[in-house]
C-alpha cells in the first residue's frame, strides 16, 4: 500500500470557521483512490491507533496562522505519519484501513531484505495458488459469433493479413 497527500485545500464555511481538507491517494494492488480528511480526523485517528499500536509523532494540533507554508508542512508531516505506520507495521490495524476506505489487503509476508531463498519462503507463500479471472472458450475478438448472419470484414482482412501474407496482391 502506499499513500500520498498531493494537496489539501481551504474551506470557508458559514458554520463554522474556515477549514482544511486533505486529499489523500491510496494506492493498493495497483487501483488508486481519494480520500479527503480534515485534520481533526487525522488526530481522532491517532488518539484510537495509540491504543493498539506504536504511532509517530503527529504534526502538532494548534497552527497560529494558516498562510499555505505552514499549511503544506502540515501536509507533509501527516503524509510522513501515514507512510511511517505503513511501513512500521506488517498487518495494519482495521481502524486506519477504515480510515482510507480500503476494504481489503493482502496479507502476504515482507519480503526480507537478505537470506537466502529457502529461508524466505514460508508457508503461506506455498500456498498461494493462481485461479483463472474469466475463462473464454474461444476468443471473442478474433472469431465472429456463430449467429452472425454477415462476415467481419475487417477481421477476416486482418487474419488474412497476418496468417497468409504470401496471397495478399501485389
Amino acid at each position: 500500500m502506499e499513500l500520498f497527500i498531493p494537496s489539501f485545500r481551504y474551506e470557508d464555511s458559514d458554520l463554522e470557521r474556515g477549514y482544511t481538507v486533505f486529499k489523500i491517494e491510496v494506492l493498493v494492488n495497483g487501483r488508486k483512490h481519494f480520500v479527503e480528511k480534515r485534520y481533526s480526523e487525522f488526530h481522532a485517528l491517532h488518539k484510537k491507533l495509540k491504543k493498539f499500536i506504536r504511532t509517530p509523532e503527529i504534526p502538532s494540533k494548534h497552527v497560529r496562522n494558516w498562510v499555505p507554508k505552514v499549511l503544506e508542512q502540515r501536509r507533509q508531516g501527516l503524509e510522513l505519519y501515514l507512510q511511517t505506520i505503513i511501513s512500521e507495521n506488517e498487518e495494519l490495524p482495521k481502524i486506519l484501513l477504515d480510515f482510507l476506505n480500503v476494504r481489503h489487503v493482502p496479507s502476504l509476508p515482507k519480503a526480507e531484505s537478505c537470506g537466502s531463498f529457502d529461508e524466505t519462503e514460508s508457508e503461506e507463500s506455498s500456498k498461494l495458488s493462481h485461479q483463472p479471472v474469466l475463462l473464454f472458450l474461444r476468443d471473442p475478438y478474433v472469431l465472429p459469433k456463430a449467429n452472425d448472419d454477415f462476415p467481419n470484414v475487417v477481421i477476416e482482412g486482418v487474419l488474412h493479413g497476418i496468417f497468409y501474407p504470401h496471397l495478399l496482391p501485389r
